[in-house]
């Protein structure tokens, strides 16, 4: 299964990438501290507190991320409710990312960017809701083992479903003719196009 190690990928980068954001925010906040920095009359400690807190708020966001795709590779269950949404957001934010970084930093960081979207996306898809381990239970197959929950539902060689009776002959029953309309089809011609 790619599942569990795609998520393990996904959690331990996201962790990576909570730490880098907030270090490197809260280091440029302590820059303009230090510099007295202005940028178009704007007070420098109300850049360097906005700078520090969003860092604080982007690597704290990245973090909640990665616990999600942790817990998704712990219990190897999709993502569902509050994590799923917090996950298609880090995704779209990757993409965008994506988009500046390629124009303001350059292809390594476009290439990382894209990589971490498509491993996100993959994590995203990648679990089936409906093949998960309640249904396995009750179906009698286990989708760990390579066993198929489809294939326990019918017996062998039934060619319908469980309790359908079928006639060893193949006249119509009741209920099998097709349905009859009561005015005839009209064919009509179709009209040109062209002139």
């Amino acid at each position: 299964m790619v599942r569990r190690p795609v998520a393990w990928v996904v959690a331990v980068v996201l962790l990576a990438e909570a730490l880098v954001i907030g270090a490197l925010n809260w280091f440029l906040g302590v820059v303009v501290d230090r510099q007295q920095m202005s940028l178009a009359g704007l007070d420098p400690d109300v850049m360097s507190k906005s700078s520090k807190i969003g860092g604080v708020a982007f690597g704290l966001y990245f973090a909640l991320c990665a616990l999600v795709a942790l817990l998704v590779a712990i219990r190897n269950r999709a993502p569902a409710g509050l994590g799923r949404v917090a996950l298609i957001s880090v995704a779209v934010v990757h993409g965008l990312l994506g988009a500046f970084t390629l124009s303001l930093v350059g292809w390594p960081s476009f290439v990382f960017m894209i990589v971490m979207l498509g491993l996100l996306v993959l994590l995203l898809v990648s679990y089936d809701r409906e093949d998960g381990p309640e249904q396995a239970a009750a179906s009698g197959g286990d989708p760990e083992t390579g066993g198929d929950p489809k294939a326990e539902g019918e017996p062998a060689g039934a060619p319908g479903a469980v309790g359908e009776s079928h006639s060893r002959t193949d006249e119509p029953q009741d209920g099998d003719e097709e349905p009859q309309d009561s005015a005839p089809a009209q064919i009509t011609q179709p009209v040109p196009t062209t002139l």
